[in-house]
């Protein structure tokens, strides 16, 4: 288990060294991976090959496919249309003192962003945060009763992948089809070496998208909201100076830290901080300790508005650094811009409640009490 942030960055330096594609990307639910495993043995593999889970040369082939997509220049043109969803997404306060925040908020402002990049119809909405919540949250019995509406078991986990996959093996056919120059179209036209990408790799590559593009946003746009309802006085701060919201942002993304880890497989012996890494050894890549780790910022366990320097490493590090970054962080200081003109005060209405996780973590649940400017 890896937990400094130095350390952390040295590993991330060493692809050579450190494989993501060895026998552990993640630790994943016992149950939940062998359904998995199942699908993919009917010929739908695409959940354990992903650009979370390649090494070089091949991942970057597949990360430049929506490298220009992604970069600063490419997510600027999209900024009205990110704005018209967050006041859309906001509009859900009005007419209430009370919301759960993360179910009527958070979690659908930057889902409805995903659902405009893929060209997705809104129809598709409820379906594709059943499908993540669940994916995400396997282990997780009172989400999986109720997005499912079912007992959990065998069939609901093996169901889900299978509906996932074939949901996007059907986008796949459509923008091949009739290419629209959208974000999908770009994905299941592209090729790989001279030919065509492959079905499962283009499915995993929506799935990746669709699934971590809006639920790690969805968690640290809830998590700053919880932390600003504990604390008016950093409420305050933003508030009164705009110009701290990107600070803001950036805190909100290290306080949450919602990808809890990440695996690589040691290729060779090493010796880290006084410990020898055997070749084969599996390394845990803790993202929330690295991101409170005192030798790198100050007071670490302290939600600051104002925080500076913050170099979080939320978003991982090295070659496999998230690839929406810069759009996630976009979302969210557009979503506070229009949070910050029309709400003047915020508290907690209720005990916010965790998802039992292992991989993403984040809330399921976040009561909060409010008022709306006049």
């Amino acid at each position: 288990m890896v937990t400094k942030y130095d350390d952390i960055q040295e590993i991330g330096r060493q692809p050579s060294i450190f494989a993501n594609n060895g026998a552990r990307k993640t630790l994943i639910d016992r149950n939940f991976a062998g359904h998995v495993a199942k699908v993919e043995a009917e010929g739908k593999r695409a959940v354990n090959r992903s650009l979370l889970t390649m090494d070089a040369p091949v991942h970057m082939r597949y990360r430049l496919i929506t490298a220009a997509q992604f970069a600063p220049k490419g997510i600027k043109m999209l900024e009205q249309d990110i704005r018209e969803i967050a006041r859309e997404a906001i509009d859900a306060m009005v007419g209430h003192e009370e919301i759960d925040f993360l179910n009527a908020v958070s979690h659908r402002f930057p889902l409805r962003v995903i659902l405009s990049l893929l060209q997705l119809p809104r129809s598709d909405e409820d379906m594709l945060l059943s499908m993540t919540q669940r994916f995400f949250n396997p282990r997780d019995t009172e989400i999986a009763g109720i997005q499912t509406g079912n007992s959990v078991g065998a069939t609901s986990n093996h169901d889900l992948v299978n509906e996932m996959y074939d949901y996007f093996a059907a986008l796949i056919a459509n923008r091949r089809a009739n290419p629209t120059g959208d974000l999908a179209s770009v994905i299941a036209n592209s090729t790989i070496d001279g030919q065509p990408i492959a079905e499962a790799d283009a499915v995993s590559y929506y799935m990746t998208i669709a699934t971590a593009g809006h639920d790690t946003t969805a968690s640290s746009t809830a998590g700053a909201a919880w932390a600003l309802a504990e604390r008016p006085e950093e409420f305050a701060k933003v508030k009164a100076d705009r110009s701290l919201i990107p600070s803001l942002v950036n805190e909100a993304i290290r306080w949450t830290s919602p990808v809890s880890h990440f695996m690589r497989t040691a290729l060779s012996d090493y010796e880290l901080r006084g410990q020898t890494i055997r070749a084969g050894d599996w390394l845990m890549l803790c993202y929330p300790s690295a991101n409170r780790d005192e030798d790198i910022f100050e007071a670490p366990f302290e939600f600051r508005v104002d925080r500076a320097p913050n170099p979080q490493m939320a978003f991982g590090y090295g070659a496999h650094v998230c690839l929406g970054q810069h759009l996630a962080k976009m979302e969210m200081a557009i979503f506070f811009e229009e949070f910050f003109n029309r709400v003047e005060r915020i508290e907690l209405a209720g005990e916010p409640k965790r998802v039992d996780s292992i991989l993403v973590g984040g809330l399921k649940r976040l009561p909060v009490r409010y008022k709306l400017a006049s």
